[in-house]
């Protein structure tokens, strides 16, 4: 009876509450990030900057997967068992990285990264903007906050009768609409990769999971990188406004989603699996 016990914990709980902080935290950046940098940014100058901002956002995961391909070669027990002791290797199906050191490594980053935006002031003068017109942003910010307490006193009655009409509207905007089938076009492709990749380099390649964390990283990554970082350039070059963003966006898109489905003619043999490819005997 105690063999047909399963064991339980839980400390999938403190992973999950966790994971909610982190959204919590990361969830801000984006949004709030573009609105400040297209608020104080001359409107040349922010395509470039936008463009920065997402390069970093590509040279985090590179990095990530770095940390993680380290630390997925390490005995996940690190630190309570003794090396000698541990018989398997890391290409050993058995074997269990150490995930949970990356997100004390992560966690502890995140937390110093933070510790600017507390220095952040509430108002910047706008590039390229004398400053005697600092008086009248001050003046206009005074005014936003007024009306943001006048906009608190709505009733929840109020904020539903203007949601349905909101929603029609955004349905209606041709530049959202396109960044949404932007949207769906690159996570269609890019997750499947990320979730079944370092599965198939393991069972196809006879790849560790440290190394094929490693090549997915190094071959991915900086190219996206590279393409943030050029497409700001671009934008800022010729000058293009939303729409035409939107559209181009749209088609690169298009073109990488069908690129992606070059992956069907791409087939190797399937490994010999006892029991699921070939006989046990």
């Amino acid at each position: 009876t105690d063999c047909e016990k399963e064991p339980g914990s839980l400390l999938w709980i403190f992973v999950m509450v966790g994971n909610i902080v982190r959204g919590m935290g990361e969830t801000p950046i984006m949004p709030l990030g573009i609105s400040y940098l297209e608020d104080f940014a001359k409107a040349e100058n922010s395509p470039f900057y936008l463009g920065c901002l997402h390069t970093a956002t590509v040279v985090g995961p590179f990095l990530g997967c770095l940390l993680a391909s380290f630390c997925a070669e390490l005995f996940v027990d690190l630190g309570s068992v003794d090396a000698e002791d541990i018989t398997i290797t890391a290409t050993d199906a058995r074997w269990v990285g150490a995930w949970w050191l990356g997100i004390l490594i992560c966690a502890s980053l995140n937390l110093l990264a933070g510790i600017p935006f507390w220095f952040l002031p509430k108002s910047l003068v706008k590039e390229g903007e004398p400053n005697e017109r600092e008086e009248a942003r001050e003046k206009s910010v005074v005014l936003l906050q007024e009306n943001n307490k006048n906009d608190t006193k709505q009733t929840m009655y109020e904020i539903a009768k203007d949601f349905v009409p909101f929603v029609k509207a955004l349905f209606r905007n041709p530049v959202y609409m396109l960044f949404i089938c932007i949207t769906v076009l690159q996570f269609s492709a890019f997750n499947g990769m990320i979730s079944f990749m370092p599965k198939y380099l393991e069972q196809q390649f006879g790849k560790s999971a440290s190394d094929a964390i490693f090549l997915i990283g190094v071959y991915n990554l900086p190219v996206v990188c590279v393409g943030y970082f050029f497409g700001g350039l671009f934008m800022k070059k010729f000058k293009i406004n939303i729409y035409q963003a939107a559209n181009i966006a749209f088609w690169i898109s298009l073109v990488e989603y069908l690129l992606y489905f070059a992956a069907y003619w791409t087939v190797c043999d399937t490994s010999p699996v006892a029991g699921l490819t070939v006989s046990y005997e």
